[in-house]
């Protein structure tokens, strides 16, 4: 087996450029379909990731053009970094985490990976039957965060609809009770509407303007929204543009 370089290409500047009038289709697939999302936030010394739940839509009554929703407790780290530093990066990708042991494990040796250990056929063939169809890109987005306006309209109408998309059916949480290690939980829900619905959470928008993507050979390729576009920046002015709802992550 041929051993591949830890890096493919040099990515310091922009890469491969393109200005395109839509999201490119493989962010949008990975947006469509991803479970979570990391936030990275900054304050004037320190980066901040936080995990999210979040819903992508490509417009909404208020906006024209691509945005994310979270939601953040107004006590937490990343909202006050949102508050001093509006400016974040989002990493979404659609490979899953299972890392597989090396051609040569070393069983004296700590870290990852761990040392392989003795598995059914059956165990591996789980874990492993989607790794290859599942690891393609990973693609960071940069933008620009608001806080949406506390008991306005569009806070109302963004938490129903993150709440909508973040609530799981009967076979979701049975996935997560035989393959995940999330704790259990009473309501049916999930658990969500704890950090959703909650009267002090906070509604985040993130227009999405620009990005980069990156592939599991190592090939880098940045992006950015055309002017048709270009309107991703959250503007709470802007006027409703009727009710009618649009797929979003999560959702078929």
């Amino acid at each position: 087996m041929t051993q591949q370089p830890l890096n493919w290409e040099a990515s310091a500047t922009a890469t491969h450029p393109q200005i395109t009038s839509s999201l490119p289709s493989e962010v949008e697939t990975c947006l469509k379909n991803a479970r979570f999302l990391h936030l990275a936030t900054c304050d004037a010394l320190f980066p901040h990731i936080s995990l999210m739940n979040y819903t992508y839509l490509p417009s909404t009554p208020f906006h024209p053009s691509p945005v994310i929703i979270m939601t953040t407790n107004p006590s937490s780290k990343k909202t006050l970094n949102l508050i001093n530093n509006p400016r974040v990066s989002l990493l979404v990708h659609d490979w899953v985490s299972h890392r597989p042991p090396t051609r040569t494990p070393d069983p004296a040796r700590e870290g990852s990976p761990p040392p392989e250990v003795t598995r059914s056929s059956l165990a591996s063939f789980l874990m492993n039957m989607n790794t290859t169809a599942l690891s393609s890109i990973s693609a960071t987005i940069n933008g620009e965060a608001r806080m949406v306006a506390e008991g306005s309209e569009e806070e109302r109408w963004c938490k129903e609809v993150h709440l909508e998309n973040n609530t799981f059916g009967d076979q979701a949480r049975e996935e997560r009770g035989l393959f995940g290690s999330s704790p259990p939980t009473s309501g049916g829900d999930g658990g969500t509407s704890c950090f959703i619905e909650g009267e002090e959470v906070r509604v985040v928008l993130v227009g999405v303007r620009e990005g980069r993507i990156a592939d599991w050979k190592g090939g880098v390729k940045d992006w950015k929204l055309g002017s048709s576009s270009a309107a991703a920046t959250v503007d709470s002015s802007s006027d409703p543009r009727g009710r009618d709802r649009v797929l979003v992550n999560g959702v078929t």
